[in-house]
This record gives structure tokens, sequence and C-alpha cells, in this order.
């Protein structure tokens, strides 16, 4: 086991991150379970949380109930994310890059593919919700026209301050999360004044004893519907994890990584809770912005707030957006640097960034994109969930023993080593996959927007995503139980519960490799 080398001063906020998805070298892992809590809180402490916390109310649950549903899918989903947070500290580098291990030097592809398109969606959805919150309180505030050139300026200049700061990287983007958390947090804290007096916990909803039996119907269908799209915020930060917790030494304990990750999921309950008390309000006193037909969650809440808290509600807009869309884009240029080795992570981070303003204004002005939020998170995660199953099994079965150097062998355009497999591919995880989420597809059910072939077998309850996690568990221990893999991808305590076969490495080939295997990196357990 090899010592922790001295760490060196953490370079300057103003410095431009030159790293890509290479591993991060050990001296300059300065960051703690700490800054990766205010990360994964503080991308989530935002507006468009709020937004998709006013969705249980726009399923036409009650308060009380919509609280269950919340409750549970952040609980579960906080349970889901954590372990993937052991990746970056013991293998230095993303959680795309550390897939390799599970899915084959190419098959890491398919992390890169979800966790583009999970960002670019929450980037859409916080410049969407952030941008509206400042048009409609600039509005109230100081008369500022409402018009479509008013939102193209917000989106415009919004996505570029957002762009600028991914574009300096983890430190500048750490140091923003650092005042956003604490700011988000205490403007959140200001509405539940601002709204105390109008609040009613009692608020019922659709589904009264008074309903007719075809909506009573319907509230197991929307009760389980409200929880996945709950569910789907911290499950959405499953490929990104790694892109912040690389930078924790190797040698942090486990326990307290995985601990950071759970509780900044649980804390994001302050602006689920503010989503889901304030839609309440406008169902009852303005339930034209809550037509599921047409649901205006921001201009309902402007409708109720009172006239002092119009600027609060643009500084929520402005702070949380900014620490969603960092969070998001940042690992988006970082992982698809990762894919096209030509580009720098400042390259690709403009590239996506570029593309993923495009589509901003492509959804809000062609084709109305907004009405489908939930089927943009409820879709991530019914794909992104199993990936995450594969990846967190594959560490129990390995023991946490990687060679971060045969992780990089697709970065460098190499070929062979350990995680080659077939030609680069691991059909075992492959095929665990793309099984459970296209099961997962056909059992969707998202009342009135997405409806699977098979997604009304269970009486309109949406079983697509639990049924995919099942799915995933038992066919990817299946497969290696009964087609072992190579005993080189485990550790020297061997394999826990698989199979292995002694077969030979093939050697590392290619720009810059080596004559022979090289060593694996030592790391601690931690824990």
């Amino acid at each position: 086991m090899s010592p922790q080398p001295d760490t060196s001063p953490a370079p300057s906020l103003t410095e431009v991150e030159t790293h890509g998805v290479d591993r991060i070298p050990d001296a300059e892992r300065t960051a703690t379970p700490l800054d990766l809590f205010r990360l994964a809180f503080g991308g989530a402490n935002t507006f468009s949380t709020c937004v998709l916390g006013a969705f249980p109310i726009l399923f036409g649950l009650s308060f009380r109930q919509g609280l269950a549903a919340t409750l549970l899918g952040v609980v579960a989903g906080a349970l889901i994310l954590c372990p993937m947070a052991v990746f970056g500290p013991v293998n230095g580098t993303n959680n795309a890059v550390s897939s390799s291990a599970h899915l084959g030097v190419h098959g890491r592809v398919i992390g890169s593919f979800l966790s583009l398109l999970t960002a670019i969606a929450f980037f859409s959805i916080s410049v969407w919700s952030s941008g509206d919150a400042l048009v409609g309180g600039a509005h109230r505030l100081f008369g500022l026209p409402r018009g479509d050139l008013s939102y193209v300026v917000a989106y415009a200049l919004f996505a570029c301050l957002v762009l600028a700061v991914c574009v300096y990287g983890f430190r500048f983007m750490l140091f923003v999360n650092k005042v956003a958390v604490a700011a988000a947090s205490l403007l959140f804290l200001l509405g539940a004044i601002a709204f105390a007096g109008d609040f009613d916990p009692s608020y019922a909803g659709v589904f009264t004893d008074s309903a007719d039996a075809a909506t009573q119907s319907l509230f197991w269908p929307s009760f389980i519907g409200a929880a996945l799209i709950v569910l789907s915020n911290p499950v959405s930060f499953g490929a990104f994890l790694g892109d912040w917790s690389r930078y924790i030494p190797a040698s942090t304990p486990r326990r307290k990584v995985i601990g950071a990750a759970f509780l900044s999921q649980i804390a994001t309950l302050l602006p689920f809770l503010f989503g889901l008390s304030t839609a309440s309000i406008i169902a009852a006193k303005a339930p034209d912005y809550v037509d599921p037909a047409a649901p205006d969650f921001v201009g309902g809440l402007l409708a109720i707030s009172p006239g002092w808290f119009f600027l609060p509600v643009c500084l929520i807009a402005l702070i949380g957006g900014m620490s969603t869309g960092t969070t998001a884009l940042y690992g988006t240029g970082l992982d698809f640097s990762s894919v096209f080795p030509r580009l720098s992570r400042v390259q690709a981070t403009l590239f996506v960034g570029v593309l993923s303003i495009a589509f901003i204004f492509i959804g809000r002005f062609g084709l109305n994109l907004v009405q489908s939020i939930s089927t943009f998170a409820t879709m991530i995660i019914t794909c992104t969930t199993p990936w995450m199953v594969v990846m967190m099994l594959g560490f129990w079965t390995r023991r946490g023993w990687y060679d971060p150097d045969a992780l990089q062998v697709f970065n460098r355009r190499q070929r062979g080593g350990r995680y080659w497999f077939a030609h680069g591919w691991n059909w075992r995880g492959m095929t665990a996959w793309w099984v459970s989420a296209v099961i997962g597809v056909l059992f969707t059910n998202i009342p009135g927007q997405f409806v699977g072939p098979l997604g009304d077998l269970a009486d309109g309850v949406d079983i697509g995503l639990p049924l995919s996690l099942v799915v995933a568990a038992v066919l990817f221990l299946s497969l290696l139980r009964l087609f072992p893999e190579p005993r080189a991808v485990y550790g020297p305590e061997g394999a826990r519960l698989a199979r292995t076969v002694d077969v030979p490495v093939p050697p590392i080939t290619g720009p810059g490799a080596e004559s022979g295997e090289p060593e694996p990196v030592a790391v601690t357990n931690g824990g």
C-alpha cells in the first residue's frame, strides 16, 4: 500500500481547470466530503427542484399525500444514489470512465451518453424555470414586458453566465455552490415566512371521498408517478458524483463519502417542500395556474407572492439556477471530452454548452418541451438507474478493487488491458443494462403524457422503475455466475459471489503504452 503524498495548495479560483477525465494526481486531491455535500446539495437546492416538488399537487394529490410521495421519492432516491460517490475517490476519475470496469473499455460510452442527456435536460429545466422567474419578477417589480424578447435575453444571459463558470472548472464551481447553498437556503426559509399565512396543510386535492370512481382509480398511478418524478432528482446525479468526488483523497473513509452524498439529497427536502407547499396554495387561490393541461408554477408563485417577496424570488432563481446549471453543464463538458479526447475539457464544455443553449431555445419557443418535464425526468431515471445498479453490484463483487490505469485505455485511444473483455465490450454488464432499461420503458406509465406498450398491465401504476431495478440486479448477478469474468479484473482477495476464469490479459497497446501489463494503483479501502 502506497503512502499518501503531501498535497499541494489548491489552484486559485480564476485558474482554468486543465484536467479532463484523466486520473487526478494524489497531490491535487484536496476536496472533502463536505465539498461533495455542497456541490450535490447546491445543485439541487434550486428553483427547478421547486418545480419538481409541485408535481404531486399538479397530479391531484392532497398536501399530505404529496408530502408522503415526496418523502418516499427523496429517501429512496438518496439511497440509490449515495453508493455512486465512492468511484471518484477510488479511481480519481468520473463515473462514466469507472464504468469501463463493468461495461468494457468501449461500453463506458453508455455512461457518457446517459450523463449527456441528463445534463442537457436538467440544464434546460434550470434555465427555463429560472429565466421565467426572473422575467416574471422583473415584470412585477419594474414593469418589464413579458414578451419573447425578454425571455430570450434572460435565457441567453443566464446560460452564458453558467457556461463561463463551467469553463473555469471545479474550483470556481465549488466556490459558487458554497455561496449558493447558504443564500438559497436562507431565501427558502424567508419564503416560509412569506407564505405562512396562506398555507393550509389540509388542502384536499382531487382524490376526496366525494370523487367519482374514475377519479379514485387514478390515485395510485398519480401517487407513484409523483414519487418517481421526485426520485428522478437525486438519481439524476448518479452519473455526475464522480466528477466532484474524484478530487477527494482515496484514503478518505468511504462511509463519509457515501454519507455526504446521502445527506445532500435529504437536505433537498427544503426546496421540494417549498414547491409542494406553494403549489398547494396556488391550487387553492389561483387554480388556473395548476391546470394539468397548461401548468405554470412560476406564474402561480408570482401571483400569490406578497410584493416584498418578488426580489427574493428573483434571487432564488438566479442563485439556485446557477448551481443546477453549473453542476449539470460541467459534468457534460467533462464527459464529452472523454468521448472525443481531441477536445480539451474547455473546448468540449463550450461545444456542449452551445448545443444546450440551442436546445433550450428550440424547446422553449419551437417545440414547447417545457410541458414535458415529468416525461424527461422519468425516462432519464428509467434508463440511468439500471446502469447504476450494474455499477454498484460490480463494485461489490470486485470488493472495491480497480486498476485506474486500465480504466484510461479508451481515453488514450489504446487497446487491451484488464477491462478489454470482448473487443472492448463486457456483454454481461451491457446486457443487464439494456434489457432492464427496455423493460423499464415498456412498463412506464406517466398519466396523460407517456404510456409504454405494457404500461397498463398494473392497472395504470408505473412499475417500470422498480421492475428495471430488480431485473438489472438479478440478470447481472446471474450472468456473472453463468459466464465468469477474467480473474484479472478482481483484486487479490478474489471475487465476491461471482465466479472467475483464468484467461490472459491482453497487453495495453497504442499511443503511450509501455511494454507489459502495468501494476494497478494501490488504494485503501477507506473503512
